[in-house]
């Protein structure tokens, strides 16, 4: 698959939103700091989203490794892990914790779900963001929720939440990457 055709497909070009993306940043976001951590973060949206590009749903619920985690099962869980952080950033831990977790589930396509519905899922939460990064103060912090991986009491602006976001969608985007190219061999960059 060529880089720039996949890129384009989906709303990034040379790390730039195109016309007509359904990912578009808010009117409100066009310079700054607001702007570069919206694109960044689009830019790996546009990486994950272009791995799916062209696979059946079989496919994206097909397990590659030893593991449940299956392309559909990426997609699914990248955008709760974005819905999850951005109820964070707006109410604190309360808010991240009003929905409940299917820990497991996450990870895996279930009976009836359908990738272009994942993807579309995908898309409503990554609107929502990039509308939220328009308006949120990046230096209000909410105190992290109790749990076993976060140091007590440390809390996180919003900056630092939409930076987590950042870094958690490019890691699975190349864990995407390696479980397509076990599938047919494709390959999101190069």
């Amino acid at each position: 698959m060529a880089e720039n055709v996949g890129a384009r497909s989906y709303g990034v070009l040379d790390g730039q939103p195109t016309k007509g993306d359904a990912m578009t940043i808010s009117s409100q976001v066009t310079t700054g700091e607001r702007a570069d951590l919206v694109q960044s973060l689009r830019r790996h949206r546009g990486f994950l989203r272009q791995t799916v590009d062209g696979i059946t749903d079989a496919q994206a619920a097909t397990r590659t490794t030893v593991s449940d985690l299956c392309l559909g099962g990426l997609i699914k869980h990248v955008a709760l892990t974005e819905a999850s952080w951005m109820r964070f950033a707006v109410g604190g831990a309360e808010a991240m914790e009003s929905e409940p977790v299917d820990w497991v589930g996450q990870f895996r396509m279930q009976e009836g779900e359908t990738l272009a519905g994942l993807l579309d899922d995908y898309a409503r939460v990554a609107a929502r963001t990039d509308d939220l990064v328009g308006t949120l103060d990046l230096d209000s912090a909410h105190p992290l929720p109790t749990a076993p991986w976060f140091e007590p009491g440390v809390s996180w602006s919003v900056r630092r939440v939409l930076l987590h976001i950042i870094a958690e969608t490019s890691q699975h985007a190349g864990h995407a990457d390696i479980l397509r190219e076990a599938i047919d061999g494709a390959k999101t960059m190069g």
